[in-house]
């Protein structure tokens, strides 16, 4: 019986993906390791490798949109019966589960046209329903990135479809090609006296942009809408004198073989910090608590589309310069879109961190199924009072967001005494 390929789940968050391209067409041998398809997810786009020998009978998506589990293809011997293998693996589903009630089908709406643009040069070919151009994600960001009109570059993927080559292309052909001379254009008329404003014009006709939503976006959208609406949450904001750390990490980067930087300090202080108080590194489960035995901190990486979660496991466990390798190279990976599905999961509290940006204090909003995010403020050199005297301090705002069905406001604040003491006093990051 021929073997039907559905779409994998390839996150723990992802309910559909998005087929970019096909590696292989109808009719092709494929082997075990060979690439079939590319699949964007909300997280990255990854190259889909076939676990099954045979020929490639059926594509049932060329590109676009399927629901996790959703039919994308089917791989068997030369000359069999494709649809017959869907139908039986549907029959035998349907056998192992006599009282579901049948759902009804349901049908993806067609994207609605746009209205009121310019026809298209590109070839039939290269366009979709509706006269939309095929393009590949990628190609159509390095479009927007340059300021080109995909419809002025001829595709060369399948069915005349616009990849990276071909963006490429035209920019070096652009650049090869001489300036043109712009034509001379006429002397405007004078406005009447009841001639609407000169800028009215020149925005008239280009007040808005409309952007597709990316896999990643949509996911982000429904899990943060998720967990803010559903989770209670609260904010504990304390503030921290990071002089004795600004001191203590000049004499570690003396002679340390690679700099460390303040948020490798605080993902460690926060890792023994949740070993003294369990409560905070838990998860809510519904009926139950879940407090987790290892401390593996999330660290929120800003990329182009949103952004991704890298997880640092045992970090209580982690030196500081593994620590900082780990964070260097996995954001790295994370930019690149380039993460591995297990180098997202897992996390048992989340750090954001918008000090680089200069940001003082802000609050983050929960990401499940963590109870906690620590969100994370620049230093910033002001005059604070010791011991009855004003004297230069270099102080950092930390918030706590806490889900309040897991964490008590007392619990959340014993926390962050104790973050607050270990960076105080750094040298207990050695202990």
């Amino acid at each position: 019986m021929a073997e039907v390929i559905r779409m994998p789940r390839l996150s723990d968050t992802m309910e559909e993906g998005n087929i970019v391209a096909w590696y292989k067409k109808e009719g092709d041998k494929v082997e075990r390791g060979d690439l079939l398809a590319e699949i964007e997810t909300d997280k990255a786009t990854m190259e889909f490798e076939s676990l099954w020998e045979g020929v490639l009978l059926h594509i049932a998506v060329k590109e676009g949109p399927v629901p996790v589990n959703g039919v994308i293809a089917v791989i068997g011997q030369e000359g069999e019966d494709w649809k017959a293998a869907i139908e039986a693996e549907e029959s035998a589903a349907a056998t192992a589960q006599p009282k579901k009630e049948e759902a009804a089908p349901t049908t993806a709406s067609p994207t609605a046209p746009a209205t009121g643009q310019p026809a298209s040069d590109q070839p039939a070919s290269a366009q979709g329903e509706h006269g939309r151009i095929k393009a590949s994600p990628l190609a159509r960001s390095m479009a927007r990135q340059a300021g080109i009109d995909l419809s002025q570059i001829k595709g060369t993927g399948e069915h005349g479809r616009i990849v990276k080559r071909d963006v490429e292309a035209y920019l070096q052909q652009q650049q090869q090609a001489p300036a043109a001379t712009p034509a001379p254009r006429p002397a405007p008329a004078a406005p009447s006296p009841q001639a609407a404003p000169a800028f009215a014009a020149t925005i008239e006709g280009d007040t808005y942009e409309d952007v597709p939503v990316s896999q990643m976006r949509k996911t982000i959208a429904r899990r943060l809408s998720e967990s803010k609406f559903t989770a209670p949450h609260f904010y504990l904001t304390v503030e921290i004198d990071m002089g004795k750390a600004i001191e203590w990490r000049k004499q570690i980067n003396a002679v340390a073989p690679e700099k460390i930087s303040f948020n490798d300090l605080v993902i460690k202080a926060c890792a023994m910090a949740l070993k003294q108080h369990p409560a905070v590194n838990s998860s809510w489960l519904g009926d139950k608590i879940r407090r987790h035995k290892v401390v593996h901190i999330g660290v929120a990486v800003a990329v182009e589309d949103g952004l991704l979660v890298p997880v640092i496991r045992h970090a209580d466990m982690k030196s500081l310069s593994q620590i900082h390798s780990e964070v260097r190279t996995l954001a790295a990976k994370a930019r690149e879109r380039k993460l591995q599905p297990d180098e997202m999961q897992g996390n048992t509290f989340t750090i954001s961190n918008l000090g680089m940006f200069g940001i003082e204090e802000f609050t983050a909003i929960i990401n499940p199924p963590d109870a906690c995010i620590l969100a994370v403020g620049s230093i910033v050199e002001k005059p604070v009072v010791k011991d009855g005297t004003i004297k230069p301090g270099h102080m950092m705002k930390v918030t706590l967001s806490c889900d309040h069905r897991v964490v008590d406001g007392a619990t959340g604040a014993q926390f962050l005494q104790t973050l607050k003491g270990i960076l105080e006093n750094p040298i207990r990051l050695l202990i």
